[in-house]
């Protein structure tokens, strides 16, 4: 399932969703990301996050069906927000669910992943110098290709 949205979420919720009343599951992995208050030595008031809806989703959907073609899982979430957020503020909740935990942790490892990389999201980070636009890092290109290439 995949969730766009500019309200919060609840953590405990959207996991219990995910595997009450499906016995078959066997582990579920979860990350979420949180708005940092420092980026490069400065500290940050807030972040603004934009996407093109529509768009987004369909990568979204793309990312979660390679996910799925990797590996055996029961479930998967995607929660992405969007609009103004405060340091502290929760920004995104991926999780899986499998009959095995390395499935479960693996794809969600993967799928974060690639959402960093390739979800049309864009982050307007704001601070006492001004605003500024992040910049897609190295680092992330680089912990997503050590999954492999794909068509999305």
């Amino acid at each position: 399932m995949i969730k766009v949205q500019e309200e919060d979420f609840d953590i405990g919720t959207e996991l219990a969703a995910m595997t009450d009343g499906n016995h078959a599951v066997g582990g579920q992995g979860c990350f979420v990301g949180l708005v940092r208050d420092m980026a490069n030595a400065e500290q940050i008031s807030a972040m603004t996050l934009e996407h093109y809806p529509g768009m987004t989703e369909k990568q979204l959907a793309s990312i979660e069906q390679e996910a799925r073609s990797r590996w055996p899982l029961q479930d998967v979430l995607i929660i992405h927000r969007y609009g103004r957020l405060e340091p502290g503020d929760r920004i995104v909740l991926v999780a899986t669910t499998s009959a095995h935990r390395d499935a479960a942790l693996e794809s969600c490892h993967f799928l974060i992943d690639w959402l960093k990389t390739k979800a049309p999201f864009w982050k307007l980070e704001t601070s006492e110098t001004g605003e500024n636009w992040v910049a897609a890092r190295d680092s992330d290109d680089d912990a997503a290709d050590r999954w492999g290439s794909d068509a999305t």
